[in-house]
Order: C-alpha cells, then structure tokens, then sequence
C-alpha cells in the first residue's frame, strides 16, 4: 500500500476499515477533557464496555446462590474455565485440552518449569534471550538455583550482535547447535517486551527438539497479538497474561499451553492441588493425587471466577472481531503506516530524530514499535502524554507506541506522528 502522510488519508483508511466498530466496544481514559489516544495495550489493554456487567453478574450469583454457585446457576463455576478453554485455544493455536485459564503468568512459569525443567548432571543450562522481562529471569534464576546449579553457569543468553537491537534468527539457532550437549530448556519469549521482535518460534522449537531439549515461550506479549500454531508448531508449552492484548484487567487471569502428547509421560513431575484433581472423582476427598487429563491438570486451587468472568468477556470479542486472523491483517497495517508517519517524521526534521528498533518486516513484530529519540526521549514521551497520547517509556531510552486493531484507528496514528514532529520541533 502507498501511504499518506495527511488526515484525510488517515480517515479514508478507518472509514473502510471493517473491525472499525470494535472500537466502541471499548472505554478509553480521558485527559483533559478529551479521550486519550491509547497506545499502551501492550502494557495494559483498555477495559471493555461490558466488564461491569459481567462483573456484577458473577457478583449476583454469590449474592443468590452463595456456594450453591459452584453448581447451580447459568454457568457452574466449577465448570467455567471450560467457557474459557474453547475460546482460549484459538487465540494460541491449540486443542481445548492443551488449554486452561489460571493464576498469573510468573506463577504459571513456576509451574511448568517444575514440570519440564528436569535438569541432569550435563545437560542442565537453559537457553534465553538477552534482555528478557526481569520476571523471567527471575523466575529462571531461581528455579536453577533450585534444582542446585548456577544461574551464571546454567543460562545461555542469545544477544543481539554489537551495534544492533534485534536477535538475528541464525545466531539463535547456532546458540542452540552449539550447546547441545549441555542445554535441558530452550525458554524464549514469543515477543520480546523491549524492541517488539517477534521470534521464529517454529524455528526455535524445531532446533530445540533436534538436540533433545524442551522448548516452551512466554507469550505475555505474543497472545492475542499475533497468530500462534502451538500445538502444530509442537511446542512442549507455554503460558501468558491476559491483561495486555487480551484486556481481560490489571493482574488478569494466566493462561497455560501444554501439548498432548505430555498428558500420558506419567513422569513428569508437577507442584498439585485439588483443582488439578480428576473433575470426576474431586469432591470425593481422596488421598493420592490422579490429574485430570490436559492442561486441567495443572491446575493447583479453585477457579478465580472473578478474574475469569472479564477474561471470558474480552474472549468473545475476540471472537466477534473473528479471532487473530482479521486482526492480524490490520495489525500489519497499523504498524507499517506507523513506521512511514515516523520515517516521514525524519525526513521533515532532516535527521533521524526517532530511531526504530522494532524490525521492519512484518513477519518479524505484532502490534508494537520501539524508538530511541536521539534526544530528549523523556521529555518527547512526557509531552506526548500531556498531549493526550498514551504511550510507554521503558528505561533506558525507548518509547514504546502499540497500535492494537481492536480499538486503535489510523486517524491515532497520524495524530501521534503529528504530534511528534511537532513536539520534536519545539525542543
């Protein structure tokens, strides 16, 4: 597409665009008076319409039912979770089964990581990306230390190559090849929070299979962004939020990915709880633990039905929008007119005042772009906030500006590079 750098252009493409109405589903914070133009959903997604009312809903059934609610009423809650499972799976590329809704995100990588950490006297490192959420290292520190090894010995770091922001695919894969005989996990993010990078996660799992090691990803920024084939792709798992993307709220519910053809190695080990419990045999109080076949068996306690009402709620928009495929479509729009508004930017201060560490290839990022300003980065994000553009500033130096198809315009686009520009100009 030839892009425009004029308003009209801008509103030409929202009046044709056919997820246009999905906006309305939404309420945005206000800041002066006027909405704001959010672009912060991958940091936390706006809160839609219908949340209250699903909230009092779940509200109305503890006031009437009480604990009778577990298994009366329109949706049992001890069944609810399977409302979710079957939404929950298009968004990941999974079978229900290999699904569930439950806890948080680091707590769930705790989790799986009991399950499919299981390192040996030499094959005991895990593989990451450099500069992966802080949540991640942590948890991967700390189960390292766990199991009696070194994080400064037991942790492969791919790196971006001296003077560049992303990771180049062949040095991922050569990290992989090289450490084969030593690495346990291969434990990426399916988006790297900081620059965007959408990782070859086919690739990556392939590579790790090949040299005998488990492969699972964090998509706390990859679900509900960009189309995933988990269970095609032969991931052993993954987990992620719900609160970024998916505007399922602050702290919303987790969600785990394992494939099925985990749920028969009765080898695995795992941290239980009475919710993981065979559903048919649960309430009989017995002693000795029997999972429930799939991801349920992972569960630990009851289900969180409060969290889970908004996620279930955001969930069928996604499916009213037509899932991540008519998304995705846009989302690619979205981005590639943002990058040109802020090239164009460029070529009108006659430097390159905002550089992009996002990758340019569509097939390489989702719905985020990452810019260093080569001057005054805080002060141009601060004054974009008090112009009413809600964007994100991660330390040490970038913006991050996230399109979302769901309810972002391209008319938000065009505003926020005029606003660049103009605040560029005036420092």
């Amino acid at each position: 597409m030839n892009f425009e750098n004029n308003l009209a252009f801008a509103q030409d493409l929202d009046q044709h665009d056919s997820l246009g109405k999905m906006r309305n589903e939404y309420l945005f914070p206000q800041h002066n008076g006027k909405p704001f133009i959010y672009l912060c959903g991958n940091s936390l997604g706006l809160q839609p319409k219908v949340a209250k009312q699903v909230l009092n809903t779940q509200l109305d059934n503890w006031q009437n039912l009480a604990v009778e609610g577990w298994f009366d009423g329109n949706s049992p809650w001890m069944f609810y979770h399977k409302e979710l499972k079957k939404l929950m799976a298009p968004i990941v590329g999974a079978k229900d089964i290999e699904v569930c809704p439950m806890n948080t995100l680091t707590v769930n990588l705790h989790l799986l990581m009991v399950s499919f950490y299981q390192p040996k006297a030499k094959k005991y490192k895990i593989i990451m990306e450099g500069g992966a959420f802080p949540s991640d290292q942590y948890a991967i520190e700390s189960q390292i230390r766990f199991h009696g090894f070194d994080p400064a010995d037991a942790i492969i770091e791919v790196k971006p190559r001296e003077g560049e922001y992303i990771l180049r695919t062949e040095d991922i894969l050569n990290t992989i090849k090289d450490n084969a005989d030593e690495i346990a996990l291969v434990l990426f993010g399916g988006i790297n929070y900081f620059t965007g990078q959408w990782f070859d996660m086919p690739a990556i799992t392939k590579a790790g299979h090949d040299i005998g090691a488990i492969v699972g990803f964090d998509l706390a920024h990859a679900a509900g962004n960009v189309p995933l084939k988990l269970h095609n792709w032969d991931v052993d798992f993954a987990c992620w939020c719900s609160y970024k993307y998916q505007n399922a709220g602050p702290g919303g519910i987790s969600g785990i990915f394992v494939h099925e053809k985990h749920f028969t190695n009765e080898k695995l080990h795992r941290f239980a709880g009475w919710w993981g419990y065979k559903e048919a045999q649960r309430f009989k109080m017995e002693k000795g633990f029997v999972p429930e076949v799939g991801a349920d068996g992972w569960q630990v306690s009851c289900t969180q039905v409060m969290p889970m009402a908004l996620y279930h709620a955001s969930l069928q928009l996604f499916e009213k929008a037509g899932f991540i495929e008519a998304l995705r479509a846009k989302s690619i729009t979205l981005t590639s007119y943002l990058f040109y508004i802020i090239n164009q930017d460029n070529k009108e201060l006659g430097e390159e005042q905002f550089k992009i560490i996002t990758p340019d290839k569509v097939e390489d990022r989702g719905a985020q772009v990452s810019i260093i300003a080569k001057a005054n980065g805080k002060q141009i994000f601060d004054a974009l906030v008090a112009n009413n553009v809600l964007g994100d500033w991660r330390e040490p130096n970038v913006i991050r500006l996230s399109p979302v198809p769901m309810y972002n315009s391209f008319e938000d686009v065009f505003r926020t590079g005029e606003l660049l520009l103009k605040i560029s100009q005036s420092l």
